[in-house]
């Protein structure tokens, strides 16, 4: 008798446990292509790096730098970004997974100093040049400027720029800073921070109003991204270099 119906069973039987083995989400060991086919390439693209800086002190630039990267964070395939921090910064030391992961990665970069606090790694001392190049791979950045006069070195580096100035600045003042900073980086985007019912003297000359919310401000300093009011105007601004879902 002909083995040949035999043979054919076992190449349906084989077809049937490669087709179920394409659904496993981690196989136990990567396979080699077959003869003359390339190699399939992990899907690889440049991330955002962002720089905010302040109109003046005390306008809550680190509470809108870490919301935005918290927001870019949960956008990126990594679930994590960096943000750069001053000594200190009075961040809550509880990072997710994937921000542990990123602060690992950026083990080599530099004499600098990571902590973790929700989806962000909160980078200090590290070059900032080297930083972005590292970076550009890996997950989002935002640079926490937090002395305005390197507000032109930090935007000459950046894909965004965000100018945080609070309700009682001169519109006038945040618009020629804008301009300033355009001449070396992209054009800025002006957010007034904790604002409140007074829209008046900002109408037309700002691109994004943030709402007073000390709820929303914790959440961010913590590396999470803030929700209601304030989390959806972040999500918003966001958009500009990350468009949304």
């Amino acid at each position: 008798m002909s083995a040949r119906p035999a043979s054919r069973g076992r190449g349906l039987a084989a077809a049937a446990l490669t087709s179920v083995a394409g659904w496993l989400v981690e196989p136990a060991e990567a396979q080699a292509p077959p003869s003359g086919q390339p190699a399939e390439q992990p899907l690889v693209y440049e991330r955002p790096v962002i720089a905010v800086t302040g109109l003046h002190r005390r306008c809550g630039v680190t509470t809108v730098a870490r919301a935005v990267g918290a927001e870019l964070a949960a956008r990126d395939p990594s679930g994590s970004g960096a943000v750069t921090s001053q000594a200190g910064g009075g961040a809550v030391a509880l990072g997710f997974p994937a921000a542990s992961r990123l602060a690992r990665a950026l083990g080599p970069v530099g004499a600098h100093r990571t902590r973790t606090a929700g989806r962000l790694c909160l980078v200090n001392g590290a070059d900032r040049v080297e930083l972005c190049a590292t970076l550009r791979f890996l997950a989002p950045l935002v640079i926490d400027v937090g002395d305005p006069t390197e507000a032109g070195a930090a935007a000459a580096l950046a894909d965004g720029v965000v100018v945080v100035c609070g309700p009682t600045a001169e519109p006038a003042l945040a618009a020629v800073v804008a301009e300033s900073l355009e001449q070396v980086g992209p054009p800025p985007a002006i957010v007034v921070n904790r604002m409140g019912p007074d829209l008046e003297r900002w109408e037309g000359r700002c691109h994004v109003c943030l709402p007073d919310s000390r709820m929303g401000a914790h959440v961010a300093q913590s590396g999470r991204e803030p929700r209601g009011v304030l989390g959806d105007s972040i999500a918003g601004l966001v958009d500009r270099w990350s468009p949304g879902e």
